[in-house]
């Protein structure tokens, strides 16, 4: 372990990801200290961080971005507010891990670009930090497979609560941008490429007027697909296929691997249909929030830098306009 003093970090809301997944995973690593969480209300901040041992609570975002002994800021709040909220951290000296996705759209995303010199932004992308991730890229990249062809996700679960904010459209509800984007961004880093062309097609709620069902094929060229579908009422699953000429690697739990637990991926090298000669690759318990939070401190403290950064959130977002533009048009839309 390294002697450098952990990163202080703030939480920016009390959301519910911040309290059951993000703040025991910034725990797991030496490399993070949680100093700090706001809330608009104050005793909403009080209380929460007594129930989590958080020694300072701010009545107000702009209190937290003003204190001192904070250096970095975990921002959990809807969509809508994300590109705003990302900006005054860092106008304040913070650097900033902001929730995906980055923004609600494109144009709302190239704000990002005016992020002061020396600050360290990273979209929450847990998975690109995930043992079971960088394992099924190393096969990859490596011919485990033969020539990589093509990716085949599903993820999806059932929320039919209006009071829910993943319902509500103003706020950037919806499936493609709460869980579309993990499908793509686990292509975009197995492929090591980003999608040429796109098309969409997406089912809206026609009360809540969300996405609740989209399917997606992304073209990255050079003989290689993603397709998936993602749903808001549908049974809970989620599966990836990441299939070769020689091969193809099955992620079991691909999004929401479970903290501090074993994961499994297969290696199918197809000589016979079913699951009697599959290889399982165990990989190390680990908790997956603490890995990217550990990430963001090293690239903080400038021992490792982040290979991902304000660029790679705008793409992220041209990728989800693309879809809903074709979804709306019936054509293929380039990138």
């Amino acid at each position: 372990m390294s002697t450098q003093k952990p990163v202080r970090i703030g939480v920016v809301s009390t959301a519910n990801i911040a309290r059951e997944k993000v703040i025991p995973g910034f725990r797991t690593t030496p490399w993070l200290e949680v100093a700090a969480i706001a809330s608009r209300n104050a005793n909403t901040a009080k209380a929460a961080a007594a129930a989590l041992g958080i020694p300072v609570a701010h009545g107000s975002y702009e209190a937290l971005f003003a204190d001192p002994t904070i250096e970095a800021v975990y921002i959990p709040t809807p969509n809508d507010s994300h590109v705003d909220l990302a900006l005054a951290a860092a106008r304040a000296g913070k650097h900033v891990l902001c929730e995906k996705p980055a923004a609600m759209n494109a144009k709302d995303a190239e704000r990002l670009a005016a992020l002061p010199q020396g600050i360290v932004y990273l979209e929450a992308f847990m998975v690109r930090h995930h043992p079971q991730w960088l394992k099924a890229r190393e096969l990859v990249r490596g011919g485990a497979i033969g020539k990589v062809a093509a990716a085949q996700a599903f993820f999806s679960y059932f929320l039919d609560d209006p009071a829910n904010i993943r319902n509500k459209p103003e706020n950037g509800g919806g499936g493609l941008w709460d869980i579309g984007v993990y499908p793509i961004v686990t292509a975009r880093f197995a492929f090591d490429a980003e999608p040429k062309r796109v098309v969409g097609l997406i089912e809206l709620d026609p009360t809540f007027g969300t996405d609740v069902l989209t399917s997606a094929i992304l073209d990255f060229g050079e003989g290689r697909h993603l397709t998936f579908t993602v749903g808001t009422q549908t049974v809970p699953h989620q599966h990836v296929n990441i299939v070769g000429s020689t091969g193809r690697i099955e992620v079991l739990i691909p999004f929401n691997a479970p903290a501090m637990a074993e994961t499994v991926i297969r290696l199918d090298r197809g000589k016979v249909l079913g699951d009697a000669e599959i290889e399982e690759i165990r990989l190390p318990a680990c908790d997956q929030y603490g890995l990217q939070g550990e990430a963001f401190a090293k690239a903080i403290r400038g021992v490792e830098p982040l290979p991902y950064g304000p660029r790679d959130a705008i793409q992220m977002m041209k990728i989800l306009d693309a879809i809903v533009e074709s979804a709306k048009t019936g054509r293929w839309v380039d990138l």
